[in-house]
């Protein structure tokens, strides 16, 4: 099972996340209580190891303003989070970095649809954190997909049985306040989902 754990800010959870074994980590660089700027995430993915999955997360901002920052952060991959057009993926192909796609489950659910490497599949208010009705999804996302949305060591494991997903992705179910990362619940998110 793929694991994101996204929205870091702090070098200890950073930490906690590699070694939890997490396969990508997201650095927020849009409008969000968990931005960080394009300096701070480059500071935070130098101590991220190549088999880790470094992404920058992005919401409604230009393509060229995503390839600056991006190319500021030093990362490998670029998440553009809700209703961006075939056009955005486009102009960064040529980044040379891993390009996904993250929208609610109305959304085109073929990965690779707008040319994007990977899918997010997120909750009908994509961002909230809310838990869904993951069973709705299965069976119709194809490709390399991670379910979102709601997700936290206490349910990943149920929501993983409803959806089959290749992947997930968490944010603030592994959280004590808005932002703020927990080691503890990190470490116990990675174990849920890989059925520990």
């Amino acid at each position: 099972m793929y694991v994101k754990i996204c929205g870091l800010r702090e070098p200890g959870h950073v930490t906690a996340a590699v070694e939890a074994g997490a396969d990508a980590i997201g650095f927020v660089l849009t409008r969000s209580s968990r931005r960080v700027t394009p300096a701070r995430a480059r500071e935070l993915a130098e101590a991220v190891p190549p088999h880790v999955l470094t992404v920058g997360v992005f919401a409604g901002e230009p393509s060229e303003e995503v390839r600056a920052a991006t190319l500021e952060a030093g990362l490998r991959a670029v998440q553009l989070h809700g209703d961006h057009p075939h056009e955005d993926f486009t102009a960064l192909r040529d980044l040379g970095v891993t390009l996904v796609r993250a929208g609610a489950a109305s959304t085109d659910l073929r990965c690779g649809a707008l040319d994007e490497d990977l899918l997010i599949v997120d909750a009908p208010r994509p961002g909230s954190g809310e838990p869904w009705d993951w069973s709705a999804v299965r069976g119709r996302p194809e490709g390399r997909w991670m379910l979102a949305g709601g997700l936290d060591p206490s349910n990943v494991a149920r929501a993983i049985a409803a959806a089959r997903p290749w992947g997930v992705d968490v944010s603030s179910g592994v959280e004590v306040a808005p932002g703020v990362k927990d080691p503890g619940l990190i470490r116990d998110f990675v174990t849920a989902a890989r059925g520990g």
